[in-house]
Parts: structure tokens; C-alpha cells; sequence
């Protein structure tokens, strides 16, 4: 008989990588999530407005942070292609620059939320206290976007050079500050929903300035220039407005789905809330796929070895499409136990089981656009995307309108509403980036 080790499956050097990268990441961009779940646990025990201004300025924060996600799309992709080539110099460089891009960008992005932070939440339609109570959020933490926004181009960095590991260990150390901090400041100090945010910025600027010094000291060490250039920082912009457009395209596919929930009715709404959280948990296992796959697909083409983008390729597919049917799995037999999780009103329970299902069969399909998504990116193809995802959000306007006039309210209502967005948006993008990725175009070798 052959031994037990014998039977095991092996994992190829690819599996290892895509291992090796993609674990870190998930922990990291589970990290993230903390901070919020952390501000709401210390506010909530403030009181009912405290935590209603909390969830409005935490949309706005989450939205124009979230806008600018490209800054570390950008810089993994060109920093591994660099890499690939053999020139840590130049790749460390292009870093550095996108940082002083994330820099300038924070800046004013956190001039901007102090300056019209009232008239934001106003135009949100909130109550007057909950107003006040969202504005001094907004107020306290607008001073840690800038911090935020260079977290994000320095972990680009740092994944370009395949290194997924470090900003897993800032971002666990960041979100332990962040309860301290909230916990100190809001309850020990007593200073309220503005002790919240201002503990979350402090944290931001912390984690922002370590790894800072993390990327400065490689960069030295590798003879790069630390002073901002500005033909570097255009070219960084440059190549990262395809992909704010196609970050543009989601969050309006997001939005419209949360419009049509709203007017399937209140128990439409309230279970969309829930069946979005889970789908949003599912999506950080597959987002960490997509970024070994965009970290491994510029090495490979840097390195101009055509055969190794094509194994990535495929193996990172079969990692997501199996990913995705695993964690379908797991979805459609929770189906019934989620919901009693977070409502006791049995027509949103059986609102939300049934959506549920619906996303469980689609999981497959979105582990195959994630991935693919993070190829694209990988290999610097933002204009195709941002193209193409326009192109879906037109695809899915006309079929979101339509479940809102005739799909009815209920369980029915959002079971046909996540038909149209996790089948028929998805299956517009799986579909645009499957045709791409079969050809070569998107395969530029080289610096």
C-alpha cells in the first residue's frame, strides 16, 4: 500500500504563490472592516442619534475612500511589472511617486469633507441630530484621509514587490489601536462621536507613517529617488483613471440596486441589508484571489514570460471558481440560520433566505470575474475596464427598473432583484472580461 502522503494532492509552485499572497491579503482586507465595526460598537453605547450619524458619515467616508481604491491598484500592478524586469529601482520609484499621489490627493479630498461636510449629510436627508452628530464625525476624522489614501498606495507597493505579509501585520496592529483609542477617547474621556473619529484618523496617519518607512527604507536601499516627481505622479493619475471609472461604474450598479430595494418595500430593504453583508464577506476571500492575481500577473509580464501569465491565468481561475462554489455552498446552507441572526420578523427572514440562495448559485461565476478582474488590472488594462464596465452598468439598468415595477415586494421582489444584480451584472462582466482574457492584447510585456 502507498503511503497517505502519496495520496495527497500536491500543490504546484503556482499554488504556493497564490497561497502565499492571497492569505495575508484576505487578513488584511478583513482588518479593514474592523475599524467601522469597532466605531459603531464604542458609539452605539452613546445613544440611537450618535449611531445614526455614525452610519451616514461612515457612507461618505467609505465612498470616497473607496473611489480611490486605484491608487493601490495601480502602483501593485506597475511596481510588479518593474519587478518582472529586474529593476527594483525603477519599480520603488513609481512607488514612491504613487504615494506622493495618494499624499496631495488626501489632502484635498480632506479639504473638501471639512469645507461641505454639513451640506453632505444635509443632502442625505438626515434629521437635525442626527445631522450634528455626523457632521463632527466627519469633522474629527477628515484629518486621517490622507492617511487612508497613502495606506493605500503603500500597500500597493509592498504587494508589487509580493510582499502581502506586511500590511497584514499593520493592518491587524492598526485595528487594535483603533479600539483602544475609540475606547479611551469616547468612554474614558468622554469626548463623544468626535473621540471616535478622531481616534480612527490618528490610527490611519499611524499606520500611514509606518508603512511610509517601510517602502522609504527599501526605496533607499534600492538608489530610488524619495522626491516627488512630477512626471511620475501625472503618469500615476493617468494610469489610474480607467480604473476610477470603472470603480465609478460599481459603486453605481451598488447604488441602483439599493434604490430598487427601497422601493420593493421595507422588508425588501431590510433584507437587502443583510443579504449585501454576507455577500460583502464572501467577496473579501475572492478580492484576496484577485490580488495574488494582479501581484503575479504583473511580475510575469515584466519578466516578458508569456507561458507563466498563462498558468496564472488558469490556476488563479480554477482558485476562484472553486472558491466561489465552496463558499456557495456554505451560503446555501446557512440560508435558513442567517437570517434569524439579525431580525425576528419572519417576512424578512424568508426575504432574506431566499435572496440568499440566489447569491449561493452565483458565487461560482463571481469567483471567475473577481479573478479575472485582478488579472486585467494586473497587466495595466484599465481602459478595457473602465469601457466595459460602463457597458454592464447599461446592461443592468434596464433589468434593475424592471424587477422595480413588476417583481413585486417581499421575498419574491429581492429574490428577482438578486437575479439581476449578482446573475445579470455578473454574468455581463464575467462575460466581457472571459472574451478579453481569451485574447492577447491585454498581455503587454515588459517595463
Amino acid at each position: 500500500m502507498r503511503p497517505i502522503h502519496h495520496l495527497r494532492p500536491r500543490l504546484s509552485s503556482t499554488d504556493h504563490q497564490v497561497l502565499a499572497l492571497a492569505v495575508p491579503a484576505l487578513g488584511a482586507l478583513v482588518a479593514e472592516p474592523l475599524f467601522v465595526l469597532v466605531d459603531s460598537g464604542v458609539v452605539g453605547h452613546l445613544g440611537t442619534p450618535q449611531l445614526a450619524g455614525l452610519s451616514l458619515a461612515s457612507t461618505i467616508l467609505v465612498t470616497v475612500v473607496g473611489l480611490c481604491v486605484f491608487l493601490a491598484y495601480t502602483t501593485t500592478g506597475a511596481v510588479a511589472r518593474r519587478i518582472g524586469v529586474g529593476d527594483r529601482t525603477a519599480a520603488l520609484t513609481l512607488g514612491i511617486d504613487g504615494m506622493w499621489l495618494a499624499l496631495a490627493l488626501g489632502l484635498l479630498l480632506a479639504g473638501l469633507v471639512l469645507a461641505f461636510a454639513p451640506g453632505l449629510v444635509e443632502a442625505l436627508g438626515a434629521a437635525p441630530d442626527v445631522a450634528n452628530q455626523a457632521t463632527r464625525y466627519l469633522h474629527a476624522s477628515a484629518p486621517g484621509l490622507p492617511g487612508m489614501l497613502v495606506v493605500l498606495a503603500s500597500t500597493g507597493v509592498l504587494r508589487g514587490l509580493q510582499d502581502t505579509r506586511t500590511p497584514l501585520v499593520v493592518a491587524a496592529s492598526g485595528a487594535v489601536l483603533n479600539a483602544v483609542l475609540n475606547v479611551l477617547l469616547v468612554l474614558g474621556l468622554h469626548l463623544g462621536i468626535t473621540g471616535s473619529g478622531a481616534g480612527t484618523a490618528a490610527t490611519q496617519l499611524l499606520m500611514a507613517g509606518v508603512l511610509t518607512v517601510i517602502v522609504v527604507r527599501g526605496a533607499r536601499a534600492a538608489g530610488a529617488s524619495l522626491a516627488p516627481a512630477a512626471r511620475g505622479i501625472w503618469a500615476g493619475a493617468r494610469a489610474g483613471a480607467p480604473l476610477l471609472v470603472r470603480t465609478v461604474s460599481l459603486r453605481a450598479a451598488i447604488a441602483l440596486t439599493v434604490w430598487v430595494a427601497t422601493g420593493l418595500g421595507a422588508v425588501a430593504l431590510a433584507g437587502h441589508q443583510v443579504v449585501s453583508s454576507v455577500w460583502s464577506l464572501t467577496a473579501f476571500a475572492l478580492d484576496a484571489l484577485a490580488i495574488a492575481a494582479q501581484a503575479m500577473v504583473g511580475h510575469a509580464l515584466g519578466a516578458g514570460d508569456v507561458t507563466q501569465v498563462r498558468a496564472v491565468l488558469r490556476r488563479t481561475l480554477e482558485w476562484g471558481v472553486g472558491a466561489g462554489a465552496v463558499l456557495g455552498v456554505l451560503v446555501g446552507a446557512s440560508a435558513a440560520v442567517v437570517p434569524v441572526l439579525f431580525t425576528t420578523d419572519p417576512h424578512v427572514r424568508r426575504a432574506v433566505t431566499a435572496a440568499l440562495l440566489v447569491a449561493a448559485v452565483t458565487l461560482p461565476m463571481a469567483g471567475w470575474v473577481f479573478v479575472l478582474d485582478g488579472v486585467l488590472i494586473g497587466a495595466g488594462d484599465g481602459r478595457y475596464l473602465a469601457a466595459v464596465g460602463m457597458a454592464t452598468v447599461v446592461v443592468y439598468v434596464p433589468v434593475a427598473l424592471a424587477v422595480r415595477a413588476w417583481a413585486g415586494g417581499g421575498a419574491r421582489g429581492l429574490a428577482w432583484l438578486w437575479v439581476a444584480f449578482a446573475g445579470v451584472f455578473m454574468l455581463a462582466r464575467a462575460v466581457t472580461t472571459g472574451v478579453r482574457a481569451r485574447g492577447a492584447a491585454w498581455m503587454v510585456v515588459g517595463a
